[in-house]
C-alpha cells in the first residue's frame, strides 16, 4: 500500500497511518524502517498487532530532499544501522526531536532550556564490535539481517574503527581455513589509540575441545598481530540464566584503555563505552568543575567516571554489582575511592543517614534505567545535584517524571551522540534542587 510518513520515532522507524475505516480519529499506526518525514512510500504490511502494524519498505515514491546515499553497501539489509539514508546533521536534529517528544509524551516535561548536542565523527567510531559466525554450508562472518536471525556476510563495517576493519578480512581468511570450533561470535575491542586488540570468542556449548581452541587462538594471534589477548566465553553447566564462564586462551585478558584524564584496566567481558571519540567528552560533561568531599558513582562499571571524580573529590564511593566489571573497578580505583559490590538498590537501602551527605550523585544505569525504588532512594539522600547518564530516552523520561515529582529540576541536558547512524540516544541530564 501507499503510505505517508509523518515523523520518525524512537527505534528508527517512520510513523505512518493506516486508513481509518471510516471511524473518527487517526488510523492505526504503522512503522516503516528506512524512511524520512513527509516521504510517500510503497510498503507491505508484515505484522499486525492490536494497536499498531509493521511494514516493509518496498520503494520510496516521493523522497525527502534530505534523503542521501548510504556510506555502507550493506545498509538496508544489515540490522545494525537505521539512519544512513540521511546526513549526519539531519540525524542529530531528528534525535533531538525524538528525545523531546519522549520527554513530553512520557513525563509531560517540556524542556525550557536547549539540549546541548555533542557530535561524533559519523563513521569509524566504534572501538568494540561483535560479529556473528556461520560454519555451514560455508564459513561466513557478519551481522544479522534486519528483522531476522539470518546472517548477512560482511567484508567491512564503516562504523567500526580502522583497526577492527583491518582485522576483519584476516578473520575471514582464518575462518575459511579452519574447521568449525563451535564459535558463535567474535568480539573485537580496540584500545584508545586504535592500535591493540582484545578478542572475545563466544562458544555455542561446553563441548568445544580445549586443545583445538587453544591452537585456534595461537593462529588467530598470528593472523592479527595487534592482538594483546584472547578469551573464550561458554555457557555455565546447569545454569538456566545466561551465565558465561570465561577462559584466557592467549596473552592478557585485560585491555589497558587510556583516556585524557585516566587509564583503565578493562577485562574481557567487562562493559566500556564504545565510541572512541566521545569518551573524553562524556567524562568532561559529567565531572566538569564539580568538587567536594564525597561523590557517589552508581552503576560504576570499571570506573569511567569514578577515577576522574576522585581527582576532584576528597572521597568517592563506586557501586558496581557485576563481578567482572567490579573486579576491574577495584583494581582501577585510587586510594581515596572505595568500591561496593552490592546492587545500587541494596547499597542505597543501607546508606546510613548518619554519614555525611554526598555532594554529588552520578548514575549511569543500564537500559532499564533507575526505576521507582532507586529514584526514591536518590531523592531521600541529602544531596543537591545528580548527574544522570542514560542510554534510553523512554526509561529516562519515566525516571525524570518521578524525580521531578520529588522536587528535582533539570538544570542542563546534553545529548552525546555515541552511536551515529543508529537510533540510539545517549543523554546526560543534570538535576538540582
Amino acid at each position: 500500500m501507499e503510505l505517508k510518513i509523518e515523523k520518525l520515532v524512537y527505534g528508527g522507524d517512520g510513523l505512518a497511518r493506516l486508513p481509518s475505516d471510516a471511524q473518527p480519529g487517526p488510523g492505526k499506526a504503522v512503522f516503516v524502517p528506512y524512511t524520512l518525514p513527509d516521504e510517500r512510500v510503497a510498503a507491505t504490511i508484515v505484522e499486525q498487532k492490536t494497536g499498531f502494524a509493521r511494514a516493509r519498505l518496498d520503494r520510496v515514491l516521493s523522497p525527502s530532499p534530505l534523503r542521501s546515499s548510504a556510506p555502507c553497501p550493506y545498509f538496508g539489509s544489515c540490522g545494525g544501522c537505521h539512519y544512513q539514508h540521511t546526513s549526519y546533521e539531519e540525524q542529530l536534529r531528528l534525535k533531538a526531536d525524538i528525545l523531546q517528544e519522549q520527554l513530553l509524551r512520557t513525563a509531560k516535561l517540556t524542556l525550557e532550556l536547549p539540549i546541548e548536542t555533542h557530535a561524533s565523527p559519523p563513521l569509524h567510531y566504534r572501538n568494540r564490535t561483535r560479529f556473528h559466525l556461520r560454519h555451514e554450508p560455508a564459513f561466513a562472518i557478519g551481522y544479522f539481517r534486519h528483522g531476522s536471525r539470518d546472517l548477512l556476510p560482511v567484508n567491512e563495517c564503516p562504523i567500526s574503527s580502522p583497526l577492527i576493519n583491518r582485522a576483519l578480512p584476516r578473520l575471514w581468511e582464518l575462518g575459511k581455513a579452519e574447521a568449525a570450533l563451535g564459535i558463535n561470535e567474535i568480539e573485537l575491542f580496540a584500545d584508545g589509540n586504535d592500535e591493540r586488540l582484545l578478542v572475545e570468542l563466544y562458544l555455542d556449548n561446553n563441548n568445544v575441545r580445549g586443545e583445538e581452541l587453544k591452537d585456534f587462538s595461537v593462529r588467530l594471534a598470528r593472523a592479527i598481530p595487534e592482538t594483546d589477548g584472547i578469551a573464550s566465553f561458554s555457557p555455565a553447566f546447569g545454569v538456566r540464566s545466561p551465565v558465561l564462564r570465561n577462559h584466557l586462551l592467549h596473552g592478557s585478558s585485560i585491555m589497558q584503555y587510556r583516556t585524557k584524564r585516566s587509564a583503565y584496566g578493562v577485562s574481557a567481558g567487562a562493559f566500556f563505552q564504545t565510541n572512541r571519540h566521545l569518551i573524553d567528552r562524556m567524562v568532561d560533561v559529567v565531572v566538569d568543575e564539580r568538587h567536594g568531599k564525597l561523590a557517589l558513582d552508581l552503576y560504576s562499571g570499571v570506573g569511567l567516571f569514578a577515577l576522574p571524580l576522585a581527582q576532584n573529590f576528597e572521597r568517592v564511593i563506586a557501586v558496581e554489582s557485576s563481578p567482572i566489571s567490579g573486579a576491574d573497578l577495584r583494581k582501577n580505583l585510587p586510594a581515596n575511592a572505595s568500591m561496593s559490590p552490592h546492587s545500587v538498590e541494596e547499597y542505597l537501602a543501607n546508606f546510613s543517614q548518619n554519614k555525611p551527605a554526598p555532594d554529588l550523585v552520578v548514575a549511569d544505569p543500564p537500559r532499564a534505567g533507575l526505576g521507582t525504588a532507586v529514584c526514591r532512594q536518590i531523592s531521600a539522600l541529602a544531596t543537591s545535584e545528580v548527574v544522570y547518564v542514560s542510554c534510553d530516552p523512554a526509561t529516562l523520561a519515566r525516571d525524570l517524571k518521578q524525580l521531578s515529582n520529588d522536587a528535582w529540576r533539570i538544570s542542563a541536558m546534553h545529548m552525546v551522540d555515541l552511536f551515529p547512524q543508529t537510533f540510539h540516544i545517549e543523554t546526560i541530564t543534570v538535576l538540582q534542587r
